[in-house]
């Protein structure tokens, strides 16, 4: 009898939240809906940045990424990335002197415009920081974690680089 009372309990807690969750707003992350048939992107596909930008540009499913410069006149709107900057900054340092944490810092700044020079994000840059602490004896293992943090902040950035685009081609569609 008490085993079958907890597996009852256990059934109606779990169809209970099945009800409460979609009430409440949650939803499964969904690909950003990018308003526009073509993008031109000025950035270097084979870069880690790049990648995960043509990556985020590709899952939205409907958008075609081009990236060849002889090809720019047939998209639709002109993505141009000015610059990504990585900075490794010291943050804290042992008694004798070591450093035992950074900061990794990762900025993007980039720009939005038609093929007819209308801007629809002018320059505007993001930027990110995570911190890391450090230890000599593991050096390796901390390199690489320092590399998986660079990816995930590309990712980030890649992804608000493309819901500011989403944004600001709904506000641009609904102009025209």
């Amino acid at each position: 009898m008490n085993q079958t009372y907890k597996s009852l309990c256990i059934y109606v807690v779990a169809l209970l939240m099945l009800l409460v969750l979609p009430g409440c707003g949650f939803e499964l992350k969904k690909p950003i809906q990018i308003p526009f048939n073509s993008i031109y992107g000025n950035f270097q596909d084979q870069t880690p940045f790049g990648i995960a930008l043509r990556r985020t540009i590709i899952a939205s499913g409907q958008v075609q990424l081009i990236t060849d410069p002889k090809r720019i006149e047939e998209a639709q709107v002109v993505l141009e990335v000015l610059r990504e900057q990585k900075d490794k900054i010291i943050l804290g340092r042992t008694a004798a002197g070591t450093v035992n944490s950074y900061q990794l810092r990762l900025n993007v700044a980039f720009k939005l415009r038609t093929q007819d020079g209308i801007e629809l994000i002018p320059e505007t840059e993001i930027s990110l920081f995570r911190d890391i602490s450090f230890n000599e004896t593991i050096v390796l293992s901390k390199e690489a974690e320092e590399q998986l943090l660079y990816r995930n902040m590309q990712t980030d950035i890649a992804e608000q680089m493309m819901r500011r685009v989403a944004s600001a081609g709904k506000q641009w569609t609904n102009v025209r």
